[in-house]
């Protein structure tokens, strides 16, 4: 500890009389991975912002002290932390559309960062943006570096934030859920590039995460927080293989297992959704008078099927078209051509008022919960404004009445629905949209990474939540995820996309242990894998 890179005491973080994060102490060495788990509102990204400084007015810090290789941090002026913040230190935010400016292109976001702290030429800026978006894998990077963040997937943004943050080749890297909105082939990428890069620079890096198993195999040392405190440190082996604290063990309790799926008995049952010859293009357009000179094809020429009161998982890479697919069933974005029938009416004859009938039985948890929501609205008018639109014969008292029971149904307070999006975590965020899709009691919900913002002991919850409504309501879900562990839990069939196809379409424990498609087979080598030596883990236990 003498030799750490950062070392931090006694720091506490209030707002107002709640404390937030209580009197921690830790310490990162130099090159380590050091990861920080906890369930959301545990106090993990308030413990990264304070040290960088990025606290809202509301909040007070104090602490006995912050430093970095020796230089302390607590009382420099902000002008010279200015100059440290972004290239000694980086982060990278979990929420990238939150984080990224939208009317500046991905290109000067990132030439921002390399402009105020290396003295580069302009074509050597340009040259390093480029290197530094193929390093993350994005895909054509002579045409993404003048695109806006709009114009990416989920995925995409996500990388862009890992560029940015890598542009300052800083000694420390806090990554606050930096593989969120991954599907998992390009997690794996991701992480093995930031391992590559440690290896290279000396760059420590500080995790912030809800995935076990990937902390497992990337993590050297592991803190657990709860209630703000640090319940619980320890080497990752010997976390893994000898955990002490009960709340830690309740996390690892509440893993989902890929093993659940076996032997899962289903009943054929009528069909709710079919889609045939399913197209989404999107046109590309050039010159001055931006004429359409061809097409993007997200989504080309799907065919499914969706059983009453079951759940078809939909996976694949990042920009393969599940969530075009999704937002087209909904009329969201246009579709190309296709059909839809939902339960025997076809979707794409309706329009006006029996279109918007319909769009009471079919609802959606976008990905993204910030950008979802008005931050101008309450979270309570938030989660009744679909029962205002679609329910106007409710009520106020009984809408009132409803999103409460919805609130607690999806673990929050009560006092929650009277207060704005932006006082709670992204886990918690994610909750809320959820309450929203269920308020109006839907046939289908389309869920476009329901629980990717979520730590595993909640995430435990939203799925026990999911599996109950779809037991007692016939609920049907489209699943759209990339995690497998998700997919096992919940789904009955799962389709694997690529390129905008379905490669494979199968029950899920066929398809999970006895994969077809050389692209599904790639997919599940690249899950991450709880490492353990003696940890046993078996049946689930939700916090």
């Amino acid at each position: 500890m003498a030799d750490a890179l950062l070392k931090v005491k006694g720091l506490q973080v209030a707002f107002g009389n709640a404390k937030v994060v209580d009197n921690i102490d830790f310490h990162i060495n130099p090159g380590e991975t050091f990861a920080l788990v906890g369930e959301s509102g545990s106090g993990k990204s308030i413990t990264a912002l304070s040290i960088l400084r990025l606290l809202p007015n509301a909040a007070r810090m104090q602490a006995t002290s912050i430093s970095l290789q020796d230089q302390e941090l607590t009382h420099i002026p902000e002008i010279e932390f200015c100059k440290l913040r972004g290239r000694r230190i980086g982060l990278i935010f979990q929420d990238p559309m939150s984080s990224l400016n939208p009317v500046m292109t991905i290109g000067e976001q990132i030439a921002e960062v390399l402009e105020l702290h290396f003295q580069l030429a302009k074509p050597l800026i340009k040259q390093r943006i480029l290197e530094l978006l193929r390093q993350v894998e994005i895909p054509e990077p002579e045409r993404r570096i003048n695109e806006y963040p709009h114009q990416l997937s989920g995925g995409q943004r996500q990388r862009v934030m890992i560029a940015i943050a890598l542009a300052g080749e800083p000694d420390l890297l806090i990554a606050d859920e930096p593989t969120t909105a991954l599907d998992v082939t390009i997690q794996a990428q991701i992480l093995a590039l930031l391992k590559h890069l440690q290896r290279q620079t000396g760059m420590a890096l500080w995790l912030i995460s809800h995935d076990l198993a990937l902390v497992s195999n990337i993590a050297d040392r592991i803190a657990v927080m709860q209630n703000g405190k640090i319940v619980e440190s320890a080497p990752t082996r010997d976390f893994f293989n000898q955990a002490q604290h009960t709340y830690s063990l309740k996390l690892l309790a509440a893993l989902p297992r890929m093993d659940s799926c076996i032997g899962r008995q289903t009943q054929t049952k009528p069909a709710l959704l079919k889609v045939e010859d399913f197209k989404v293009y999107y046109p590309v357009r050039k010159g001055l008078f931006k004429r359409v000179v061809g097409h993007v094809k997200a989504v080309d020429g799907v065919d499914f099927v969706l059983q009453a009161g079951k759940t078809l998982a939909l996976v694949g890479e990042s920009g393969c078209g599940k969530t075009s697919l999704g937002k087209a069933l909904l009329n969201l974005i246009p579709l190309h051509a296709g059909q839809v029938w939902f339960d025997g009416i076809d979707l794409t004859e309706l329009g006006g008022e029996a279109l918007r009938r319909r769009r009471a039985e079919i609802q959606i948890v976008f990905q993204d919960p910030f950008a979802a929501m008005n931050p101008r609205m309450l979270v309570g008018d938030i989660i009744a404004e679909g029962l205002n639109a679609l329910r106007p014969d409710i009520s106020r008292p009984e809408k009132q009445n409803r999103v409460a029971k919805l609130l607690q149904h999806v673990d929050l307070p009560a006092d929650a629905a009277l207060r704005y999006p932006h006082e709670f975590s992204g886990g918690q965020r994610q909750r809320i949209c959820i309450a929203r899709a269920l308020a109006v009691e839907p046939k289908l919900i389309v869920c476009d990474e329901p629980t990717s913002a979520l730590d595993v002991s909640v995430q435990a919850q939203i799925i026990e939540l999911l599996k109950n409504l779809q037991k007692s309501q016939g609920l049907s879900y489209l699943l759209i995820t990339h995690s497998f562990g998700v997919v096992a839990e919940m789904a009955d069939e799962v389709a694997v996309m690529y390129q905008g196809r379905i490669v494979e379409h199968g029950p899920v424990e066929q398809v999970l242990t006895k994969p077809m498609h050389e692209y599904t087979r790639a997919l599940l080598s690249a899950v991450p894998t709880l490492r353990t030596d003696s940890l046993a883990i078996s049946g689930r236990e939700t916090i």
